[in-house]
């Protein structure tokens, strides 16, 4: 297929995809407002509760990118409803779990579903036409931080007033009505690589290795960063992903084209997607609990979960209402102008925080504003990537470029809670962070946010990369004439 098909259905069509990963990160933050309870609603440990959202981290981490590249060989609608049904199952299942195994089990299947982003803004390019693209494919990359900012509220409200059963009842319900959506809405267009063939070795060891990295990373900080399982995983990690990368550079089908996410354009965008995501989650990991800190701390605002969700929320909605100025821009400036632009507004967020902390509307101020941010960075990222890969890589790529982006929160996650427990004050025989803890969090965020920018101006033009596929056609033509030679 040469280019999209526009479908006179494809405001329906953006308002469903949308709606989907919305959904899917409000499964993300779903538990959120009940770890805390976890051990004692499931009769475990604490350490053993973590994993009820560890294992969504690392099933998402595996499953996006393969997602993705299904997604090329056998349609994009059709995995999409594919991973519809993960979530659905894995929602029931959380929501009859009386122990923390099938609590686990349940998780890990709605992480199976969160390839639904990637494919929903690699399928757009498919079926929006032209001049609507940027708007809905920046709406739809933004849906995961908007999911993520009002899921909470919404969460902690029904934990609060409902049984936390509730919960996973409800979002086995809308992930049904998500999947009607689509199979109602979406259309099937074929297949960009229709014919080639899946790489299972590839997608194996890149399991592997992405499963041994985010492990290491998410739970260095209560094993040690200095333990024998830490750097065990680490070194594994290493190890496998050095293997699988020079397995996919010699096959003929790879799950994900290597030379492809090396060309600059890709790369650089791929370099500040993490940054972005490391950025993003620093706020995400500093607000709540600033907000909920009791007032005798003297930096704590005393605020209820449930208040502190409401006080985060105008972010998500923020998002919403930028994500489409945000596809404007793109048409008007440019993807690389756009991101540029996004990663400066996080910056001048969180140099707003510095500020406003002291207080719940100004921390509301500063979400706001760094969410603002992410939505302009959010849209931009598909649209550079995809600008970049041809037709028949486009769910893949795009998958990458997702995986990239919750390595940057993975990371942001570690990187933030180090510093929180490391940077302390004691209350009533408790340990606290303090306030130098939680500025220096808002510090990091607001360089990693510099940094991106940094790295989003080194992002080339098309012409470089048209250049590099050429040259690489070019090899390849010669390579076919020696072998035939010989």
């Amino acid at each position: 297929m040469d280019g999209p098909q526009p479908t006179t259905r494809s405001h329906a069509v953006v308002a469903t995809l949308a709606l989907a990963g919305t959904m899917a990160a409000v499964m993300q933050t779903l538990v959120v407002p009940l770890i805390a309870e976890m051990p004692q609603l499931l009769d475990t440990t604490p350490s053993n509760a973590a994993w009820v959202i560890t294992v969504t981290l690392l099933v998402a981490g595996v499953c996006v990118p393969v997602s993705g590249r299904l997604g090329d060989l056998i349609g994009k609608r059709r995995m999409l409803l594919a991973c519809a049904v993960p979530l659905v199952i894995g929602s029931v299942v959380c929501a009859l779990a009386t122990s923390v195994v099938p609590m686990i089990v349940g998780r890990g299947m709605q992480g199976m579903g969160m390839g639904m982003v990637p494919l929903g803004i690699a399928l757009l390019r498919d079926v929006v036409p032209q001049e609507k693209l940027s708007g809905s494919i920046a709406l739809v990359s933004a849906s995961m931080g908007i999911g993520g900012a009002i899921g909470l509220p919404v969460a902690a409200a029904v934990a609060q007033y409902a049984n936390w059963r509730v919960l996973f009842w409800g979002s086995a319900v809308l992930a049904l009505l998500i999947g009607v959506l689509i199979y109602l809405v979406v259309p099937d267009v074929p297949a960009g690589a229709k014919g080639q063939r899946f790489d299972v070795p590839g997608a194996v060891g890149l399991a592997i290795g992405l499963v041994s990295l985010l492990l290491a990373i998410s739970k260095g900080a209560d094993w040690g960063w200095g333990s024998g399982t830490t750097l065990g995983l680490l070194a594994l990690a290493v190890v496998a992903l050095l293997v699988w990368g020079f397995y996919e550079l010699r096959t003929r089908d790879p799950l994900i084209d290597l030379r492809t996410t090396a060309r600059p354009r890709v790369l650089l965008t791929n370099v500040s997607s993490i940054l972005v995501g490391v950025g993003m989650y620093a706020f995400m990991l500093i607000a709540p609990q600033l907000l909920q800190f009791p007032e005798a701390t003297g930096y704590g605002l005393g605020e209820s979960m449930l208040a502190a969700g409401l006080f985060l929320a105008p972010g998500g909605v923020m998002m919403m209402v930028v994500s489409p100025l945000g596809g404007k821009l793109i048409n008007a400036k440019g993807p690389k102008f756009a991101l540029v632009a996004g990663a400066l507004v996080m910056a001048a967020g969180y140099g707003l925080a510095m500020i406003l902390m002291g207080s719940a509307w100004g921390l509301m101020i500063v979400g706001i504003v760094i969410n603002s941010g992410v939505a302009l960075a959010y849209g931009a990222m598909p649209a550079l990537i995809m600008s970049a890969v041809p037709l028949s890589e486009t769910a893949a790529a795009n998958g990458f470029n997702a995986l990239m982006r919750s390595l940057g929160t993975t990371i942001g996650a570690a990187v933030i809670g180090v510093v929180l427990a490391q940077m302390t004050i004691t209350m009533g025989g408790h340990s606290l962070a303090s306030e130098g803890g939680f500025r220096t969090g808002l510090l990091i965020g607001c360089g990693v946010a510099l940094v991106s920018a940094c790295v989003a101006c080194l992002i080339p033009g098309l012409r470089g990369d048209a250049d590099d596929a050429a040259d690489e056609k070019r090899t390849e033509a010669s390579m076919d004439r020696a072998s035939a030679s010989a």
